[in-house]
């Protein structure tokens, strides 16, 4: 799937981008408008496929001064086909987060991050995940394993891109921080909760440095 525009992962054409687009708002928006908002194509090639939707009712066109303005037509019988693909990153999120809250062992925290996160990507980009355990026993852990297992195919079959967990115990988690590790600063920046503590909380409550014994500290905020 692509991550950054998942629509054209069934309509590969600009069709799939000038839909999503329009699909994402209520007020009517000149052609160039929704060129610039797609981000992709020409703007030429945006107008044709604006026209040609007009034609074809799935799209309002209404002139205005010099300029024609175009808006979706929510009554069009296609127009709930075109909510689910404009939809689709939203969809795979609420996907993670149902199947993750599910787990039997639960996640300190689960979100993702990267590409997914930033809302770019592409059809070859990795879905990263970052999961933060609990202390486990042994039976726990195997039973921890089975489930990030399940949940990197359940990605893979859900989107056809690989998922990445980055999957880290609390102990593992306050040694990155203490090394201040450039992968910290992407999930501060960008990593999107999807269960348990908020990451950017988790992450406040871990000093950044280790002590001077050379170890990372520990933090009963964790």
């Amino acid at each position: 799937m692509d991550l950054a525009q998942p629509e054209r992962s069934v309509v590969p054409s600009l069709d799939g981008p000038v839909l999503a687009v329009l699909a994402r708002t209520t007020a009517p928006l000149a052609g160039r408008e929704v060129a610039r908002l797609v981000g992709v194509g020409s703007r030429a090639g945006v107008q044709r496929v604006l026209t040609r939707l007009a034609r074809e009712g799935v799209v309002h066109a209404e002139r205005r001064s010099n300029a024609v303005h175009y808006s979706a037509n929510r009554d069009h019988l296609a127009w709930p086909a075109v909510e689910i693909l404009a939809h689709l990153r939203a969809e795979l999120l609420r996907r993670l987060t149902t199947h993750v809250d599910a787990w039997s062992v639960p996640a300190q925290t689960a979100a993702v991050f990267g590409s997914l996160a930033r809302g770019e990507g592409g059809t070859d980009s990795d879905i990263d995940l970052l999961l933060v355990r609990p202390d486990l026993d042994a039976e726990q852990s195997r039973t921890w394993e089975a489930q990030v297992d399940a949940l990197v195919t359940a990605v893979e079959a859900w989107t056809g891109n690989r998922a990445q967990p980055y999957d880290v115990s609390l102990q593992d988690l306050r040694a990155h921080v203490a090394a201040d590790e450039p992968i910290v600063q992407s999930w501060r920046r960008e990593a999107i909760t999807l269960v348990g503590r908020d990451v950017s909380a988790l992450l406040r409550s871990v000093p950044r440095r280790p002590t001077a014994s050379g170890h990372p500290p520990t933090s009963s905020g964790v």
